[in-house]
């Protein structure tokens, strides 16, 4: 939201205020409360005008530092709530002099001046991090002759994008920026992945790709000086970054009060697991998911011969496969969602479901919170009051999408168990994985059963459609066993994983911006993420798909999926099936490592696909990268994304890193340029480092559950004289089956690790030795 008319005027329509004076500052056990007022305040005549904001400072969590800005306390008390792991009793240390008020958080601090002019600082350690001063906390009022032609403007946009929203005052933040300084987040982007110079606005939207619409909008972002802020509201915050003022970030919320967090930390990764600790950690899902999935397709025809041809498609070329997803004609036409098979295309759905587990296969199954007019649901939905409502009372209902349909209402305790008891019909049936999609277009004029605040839901009701959906999953199959493939998230959303980038077109461009999607959802909080292999809407050439599938079968999940053409490689030419079967026996051959990373993301909220600039925040080059990123801490995954199969990529500095694939060595701090064939994407492994290979048998049971240490091969990667490396192999259920450590001392490395009934290798620099079942120890000589 633009207010400034350039440094010194407001636009026509807006009158702002700006917090001047910290006029009245008091503290209690652990918090700071100022009164702040519009003007300095010389004499009692002036305490008669307004406004005056509350502000306070406060910790719940170590290392944040919370502030609530507030002008009217009197509001309604219907808002959504962000499900947050606040410490009421958590106790910062706070100080207040004459001229200073200081609150500290762990490592992290803001400072308060007290006097005649606005100051507020917030560092980690001494180190400055960002603040404000003069002209940046403000309250600003909408005349309503500007409202009301804002207003018009909106009338036809407020199902799809954006709400009638009759409010007409607001607050904003502004905090300062430095030069240099470099911001990232705010959920799945798909615009240039350092935000600096953009308006974005957190309004989940079904956009695609290819705008800045996004199906998971975050009010969070990071900063390349290491630290966050996240806006806790999930009304439409809108944030300028380094665009309405170009010196600082700019946020706004409508209404009365605002909230934020500034999130301090070591560096981006410390960061992320601070924000995490906050909105919650990363769920783990289950191993198997880690394998490659593969799709009806959409709008395709498919019937249990298509499925099966499919299938024995794969298997006939040796391509593994794990997942088995049915999109949304499982049902009949018109009649989503009924959670009924269409029994003209699966007459037993039971036993085909069978027939599927005894393959070896996991099943998934598409959903969506809207229900049909033709669906046998709809009237009992409509009885029992299990549908979002109109003003009047009556059910909101829209042609859009399954014509006549109704939006299931999770504010309905009611409605909720109604919900997971028909998911659970389908779990009793073998459904062991659900794609939940939509829950973008969510209407504003309308009334929940809770009485919640309808623009401020529209951002929040996806939390409760997936947390619905994966508590009835946890409930059935148990804790760490549950798999959603969402596309829409807010606030918390990573505690539900996994999330997919939603409808690309089949081309590079898409694939790129498939890329940078991924990387600002991860920087927000996200540990997973995946992406429809090839693209979703057209057919690719096989140039394209082939490059797709590397790029996929190198993110943590992998998709094959379409909307009009099926996925299966055999379409697209014969080389295309040994380029899938390559990637998906490299990835099987990973899961050792793949495994550890993803419990890794799980217990700390580092994600596990993270960019340059979260793993080495002190390498300037790294801020800047948006076209290769890091799969878990080890391993630099440089996609190839043009006709020629050219990939130019830099390796951060210090040490010599490896390719996995071919042995080629690189020095780190530099930039390096590629022609790749198909086979060849760079994966190139971090010095001073081990990746675990398994023994993923693809001319067997082709699954990647299988034993992680059993004839596995530690491969040390670059190790320095005097350093040290670590890796952990857990089992499929992770549990520890043994911690590998090397050291080197010149030209000897020293291997330790506990003492197994299982054998493995240890490789350095082409050096293997055995280490046998029940030993503790080997050295390689190099």
């Amino acid at each position: 939201m633009k207010v400034a008319d350039g440094f010194w005027l407001s636009k026509r329509g807006y009158d702002v205020r700006y917090a001047s004076q910290a006029y009245k500052v008091s503290a209690t056990e652990n918090a700071i409360h100022v009164l702040a007022t519009p003007y300095t305040v010389e004499n009692r005549g002036q305490t008669l005008g307004g406004p005056n904001l509350e502000i306070t400072y406060s910790s719940t969590v170590k290392d944040t530092i919370k502030v609530h800005i507030t002008h009217y306390r009197g509001g309604l008390d219907n808002s959504p709530e962000f499900e947050l792991n606040e410490d009421p009793n958590f106790k910062p240390e706070i100080t207040v002099t004459d001229t200073m008020a200081t609150l500290v958080s762990g490592n992290t601090k803001v400072e308060i001046k007290i006097g005649d002019d606005w100051e507020v600082k917030f560092y980690y350690k001494d180190k400055y991090l960002t603040g404000g001063a003069w002209r940046s906390t403000s309250y600003i009022t909408e005349n309503q002759f500007h409202a009301n032609a804002r207003m018009d403007l909106q009338q036809d946009d407020q199902f799809f994008n954006y709400p009638i929203d009759k409010r007409t005052a607001y607050l904003r933040e502004q905090l300062k920026s430095d030069i240099g300084e470099c911001f990232y987040g705010f959920g799945e982007k798909f615009t240039p992945f350092v935000k600096n110079g953009q308006n974005v606005e957190i309004w989940n939207s079904d956009g695609g790709t290819c705008s800045d619409q996004s199906y998971k909008n975050i009010p969070f972002y990071i900063s390349s000086k290491s630290y966050g802020v996240f806006v806790n509201s999930s009304d439409k915050v809108s944030f300028e970054v380094n665009s309405d003022t170009v010196s600082k970030v700019t946020f706004t919320v409508p209404g009365e009060e605002l909230e934020y967090f500034v999130i301090g930390g070591e560096n981006l990764e410390d960061v992320l697991v601070n924000y995490t600790a906050l909105t919650g950690k990363p769920s783990l899902p289950p191993a198997y998911t880690f394998g490659l999935w593969l799709s009806t397709s959409f709008t395709t025809q498919y019937d249990e011969e298509t499925i099966n041809s499919f299938i024995d498609g794969m298997a006939e070329r040796k391509i593994p496969l794990q997942v088995f997803h049915f999109d949304c004609f499982w049902m009949k036409e018109y009649e989503w969602m009924n959670f009924e098979w269409d029994t003209d295309q699966f007459p037993d759905p039971p036993a085909m479901l069978k027939r599927l587990h005894e393959k070896g296969l996991e099943v998934c199954c598409w959903i969506n919170s809207y229900v049909g007019q033709q669906s046998k649901l709809f009237d009992i939905g409509k009885e029992k009051g299990y549908f979002i409502k109109n003003p009047d009372g009556s059910v909101f209902q829209t042609d859009f999408w399954q014509p006549g349909m109704a939006i299931v209402d999770f504010t309905n305790p009611e409605a909720c168990e109604w919900y997971k008891g028909l998911l659970k019909t389908l779990f009793e049936m073998g459904v062991n994985n659900i794609k939940t999609d939509f829950g973008e277009r969510i209407p504003t004029n309308v009334v929940y059963h809770n009485g919640a605040d309808p623009i401020k839901m529209h951002n929040y009701y996806t939390y409760l459609y997936n947390k619905c959906v994966f508590e009835a999953l946890e409930d059935y199959f148990g804790k760490d066993k549950a798999c959603l493939f969402a596309r829409s998230a807010t606030v918390g959303g990573q505690k539900f994983p996994v999330h997919w980038g939603g409808d690309c077109y089949a081309e590079y461009s898409a694939m790129a911006e498939t890329v940078r999607g991924g990387l600002s959802l991860c920087s927000s909080g996200f540990g997973f993420f995946s992406h429809d292999m090839g693209g979703f809407e057209a057919t690719a050439p096989a140039d394209v798909y082939k490059r797709w599938c590397a790029f996929g079968l190198m993110s943590t999940h992998s998709r094959l999926h379409g909307s009009t053409s099926y996925r299966v490689p055999w379409n697209f030419d014969e080389e295309s099936c040994d380029v899938l079967r390559h990637y998906t026996v490299l990835k099987g051959r990973m899961m050792p490592y793949l495994w550890s990373q993803a419990n890794k993301t799980h217990k700390t909220g580092v994600p596990m696909m993270r960019s340059m600039v979260i793993a080495f925040s002190e390498d300037t080059a790294c801020k800047y990268l948006d076209a290769q990123y890091m799969l878990g801490d080890n391993l630099l995954i440089a996609p190839v994304m043009n006709e020629e199969g050219v990939v130019e990529f830099y390796v951060p500095k210090n040490g010599t890193w490896t390719d996995v694939q071919s042995g080629k060595k690189y020095e780190g701090g530099n930039y390096y340029t590629e022609k790749c064939d198909y086979f060849q994407m760079p994966i190139i492994a971090r010095p001073n480092s081990i990746v675990v290979y398994g023994n993923f048998d693809a001319e067997g049971s082709m699954n990647v559950l299988y034993d992680y240490l059993d004839s596995a091969e530690a491969v040390i990667y670059g190790l320095e004289d005097g350093n040290c490396a670590e890796a952990v192999v857990y089992d499929s259920e992770s549990n520890v089956l043994t911690t590998i450590k090397a050291a080197r001392e010149g030209n000897k490395i020293v291997v330790a690790y506990d003492a197994t009934d299982k054998s493995f290798k240890v490789t350095c620099e082409g050096k293997t030795v055995e280490a046998a079942a029940g030993t503790t120890g080997v050295v390689i000589e190099l």
